[in-house]
């Protein structure tokens, strides 16, 4: 089998795996609900594509949606094993003046000296909105508030949120503390996706500490059971904020919602975003992540092919009935020299709805793949040379 002829079966393979039978009637998309918010954004949380946003990319006072990021790094930590959750956290007279009762601010009410665990400290940060309980831990993770300041930017920096620089644990108000409605989608997907085990703690209603209960201020926990996070804020400057997600019939959405005029209003727009999302869109994961999708020729190779599959699931979110109509092909790279390492872009994968690419993906080796012998890369190099394949 030649070149060509393999490149073109591979590609029919993908498109038939791509094109169910079954076939629905196009829907018609109304425009998206307008929301009497700063900046807000509807993600889908499996493609990561965003469906829906006003000013997503603004750079805003988060307030307390700071504290999403300040869990995210303590989940990181004790998924890393740098600390635990049953550790011992004393409470510092920077985290209980700022923070504490005395402030006026959220707080979990921890007292001066006083020791909580990390895990108690986590559930204060997540559902209190405990200004001290995120002081105390950042402190404890990193020395100091600005020490942790400094991991929080780097964080954001890794995850991509392009809007987004932290000084501080908590959202008190600072100058230069911004982020924005698409940053922290990006972030609450982070959450999601890489720790169902602590994602849970964002759904739960209420939280008791030294016997002081306090209710999670996320109203939609209440209102709609399909609701299972994450997390609210509010300043004088930065007005009512929420971050959320939900799930219904195994699809999640996620909203991002800045600047509304109250506790009821941030509640109400996010319902809006969710409803829309789920009402008129729908995702599918066509291939997985380290799937075997085809073999491609190798020259010059140990071995004569190597596997091709894809870096990252390959996740599409489209409006309701045009995912069956998507069609995959996938592109070899005819030119394929030894060595190759695991993980180096051998071709593409192009989807197409009609005459429109609509997301293409790198198609990687799945395996490592050294240089044949000698005479091998010489008898490799003629057959190049007679095939024309190098210009």
């Amino acid at each position: 089998m030649n070149i060509t002829s393999f490149v073109q079966r591979a590609s029919l393979v993908l498109t038939l795996l791509a094109a169910p039978l079954a076939m629905a009637s196009q829907q018609v998309v109304p425009a998206p609900p307008q929301l009497a918010a700063k900046s807000y954004v509807l993600m889908d949380a499996a493609s990561g594509n965003v469906l829906v946003e006003n000013n997503a990319d603004e750079r805003l006072p988060p307030a307390s949606l700071t504290k999403l990021m300040t869990a995210y790094i303590a989940t990181l930590e004790i998924r890393n094993g740098k600390i635990g959750e049953k550790d011992l956290v004393t409470i510092s007279e920077h985290a209980w003046r700022t923070g504490g009762a005395a402030s006026g601010g959220s707080t979990m009410f921890l007292p001066l000296n006083s020791q909580a665990t990390v895990d108690e400290l986590l559930h204060g940060i997540i559902i209190q909105s405990g200004n001290d309980a995120s002081i105390a831990m950042a402190e404890y993770i990193a020395g100091s508030e600005d020490a942790f300041a400094d991991i929080m930017n780097a964080t954001a920096e890794r995850l991509g949120m392009k809007n987004s620089h932290f000084m501080n644990s908590t959202g008190l108000p600072h100058p230069e503390h911004y982020s924005s409605a698409h940053d922290m989608a990006i972030l609450a997907r982070a959450i999601i996706n890489e720790d169902a085990e602590h994602y849970a703690i964002y759904s739960q209603k209420e939280f008791l500490w030294n016997n002081i209960k306090q209710p999670n201020r996320n109203l939609l926990l209440w209102r709609d059971r399909t609701v299972d996070g994450l997390k609210t804020g509010h300043t004088q400057e930065a007005g009512f904020c929420l971050v959320a997600s939900a799930v219904r019939d195994g699809a999640r959405m996620i909203t991002s919602v800045f600047g509304t005029d109250s506790e009821q209003a941030r509640a109400a727009e996010t319902q809006k975003l969710l409803t829309y999302g789920f009402r008129f869109f729908e995702s599918r994961t066509f291939y997985q992540k380290g799937a075997e999708l085809a073999q491609a020729t190798v020259w010059k190779g140990a071995a004569r092919q190597v596997k091709a599959g894809l870096a990252e699931n390959l996740t599409m979110t489209m409006p309701k009935g045009q995912l069956e109509k998507l069609q995959a092909s996938m592109i070899l790279n005819p030119q394929l020299v030894a060595p190759i390492a695991q993980g180096d872009v051998i071709g593409k994968v192009e989807v197409k709805l009609g005459d429109d690419v609509v997301r293409s993906t790198d198609l990687v080796a799945l395996e490592a793949v050294e240089e044949g012998g000698l005479l091998r890369r010489l008898w490799d190099s003629i057959r190049l040379f007679f095939f024309g394949l190098f210009n």
